[in-house]
């Protein structure tokens, strides 16, 4: 597993400005369920947030590594309780050269419509 780059770890934390938290941890901490959960929610999505309920801030960070840790993913951010995480998907970049055809864009221009005459507003009166 490589490490992020910088450039690339800014890029992430960009793309996961607009995201909600998908996973909460809850009073019981980060147990084997939350994990799985994480698990699929980054199958799905590669880069997810994670809310955790907890006040400690120690607490938070060990999550963090936990999770990135048993799950092979990267930590990207921490702000407060949110804790966003990344894992590449291969299998998403396959389907996503399979579904790309091999044929090269055309480079004549489409034919542009007709244009008509300006439209005039009309005049009101004050």
């Amino acid at each position: 597993m490589n490490p992020l780059t910088p450039r690339r770890r800014s890029e992430l934390r960009a793309q996961a400005h607009r995201l909600h938290p998908t996973v909460i941890v809850g009073d019981k901490g980060l147990t084997g369920e939350v994990l799985a959960e994480v698990d699929r929610a980054l199958a799905a999505h590669e880069l997810i947030k994670v809310r955790a309920s907890t006040d400690d801030r120690d607490a938070r960070a060990a999550w963090l590594g936990s999770i990135c840790e048993k799950l092979g993913a990267h930590p990207v951010q921490l702000i407060g309780k949110v804790l966003v995480v990344y894992r590449e998907n291969p299998e998403k970049e396959k389907a996503a050269d399979a579904t790309r055809t091999s044929r090269p864009r055309s480079r004549t221009p489409s034919p542009r419509p007709g244009s008509a005459p300006p439209r005039r507003r009309r005049r009101t009166s004050r």
